[in-house]
């Protein structure tokens, strides 16, 4: 769920080439990519969640994390290092006694991780949501973090629509899973539909922070928003 999605335009098999070559070309000499291989991260978005994690000091010894979209299990490798402060890697193949815990879930299949429980199925799906519910076994979660998103379509009106459901569950989960002093962390993309994204985080926590890590890439209008601390649920 969490894979990047390029738009299909029509161009000439030659153009897709050099584009596919270009792409690949980029990738090879990306420092993240690189630094991703020497400390045994699975993604290079890894850095990403990790920037915004030590700017912002989310994740501690003996939180409970829930890691949504987490295939391949970047984020959660590095939720496994933050929960393991004795590791003596401090990197992707961080090992020894979990401080915490970590729940990840993706409609993709996802590779263990030392410590990690995962679940995979739809989070949209009720069934699921129960699944993770049981897992947590009554616990709050501290921090919640979403690299969800769509297989974007091209359609500006259609993508937006659907970054926006996946932002929505992740909002509504962690106002009924998370701690009230908790934190969110969730991707989405500058474009339509991105300041109706920032209004809701608005109206749902106490603080919130737009992030655009370093390793995020420049052309990209990925970016990532931060809530901290639940407001209350006005009741109906």
């Amino acid at each position: 769920m969490n894979t990047e999605s390029k738009t299909e335009t029509k161009t000439k098999p030659k153009s897709k080439k050099k584009l596919n070559k270009a792409w690949l070309h980029d990738h090879i000499n990306d420092p993240y990519v690189k630094l991703a291989q020497r400390d045994g991260y699975r993604a290079r978005a890894a850095y990403k969640l990790k920037e915004i994690d030590e700017t912002l000091q989310l994740i501690r010894p003996g939180h409970l994390v829930v890691d949504l979209g987490s295939a391949p299990g970047a984020w959660s490798q590095y939720a496994r290092n933050r929960l393991s402060p004795k590791s003596a890697t401090g990197g992707g193949a961080a090992v020894g006694e979990l401080n915490g815990s970590i729940i990840a879930l993706d409609i993709l299949p996802m590779e263990p991780v030392e410590g990690v429980t995962f679940l995979q199925g739809d989070f949209r799906e009720p069934e699921m949501l129960a699944r993770v519910t049981a897992a947590m076994g009554g616990r709050l979660a501290d921090i919640v973090v979403s690299d969800m998103a769509p297989n974007l379509s091209g359609i500006a009106s259609a993508d937006a629509a659907r970054i926006a459901h996946l932002v929505e569950l992740a909002v509504e989960f962690s106002q009924n899973h998370m701690k009230p002093q908790g934190a969110l962390v969730v991707k989405v993309f500058h474009g339509a539909g991105y300041s109706q994204l920032v209004k809701l985080f608005k109206e749902s926590f106490l603080v919130v922070k737009p992030f655009k890590p370093k390793a995020s890439r420049d052309k990209s209008s990925e970016t990532f928003l931060v809530g901290l601390g639940l407001k209350p649920v006005a009741s109906a």
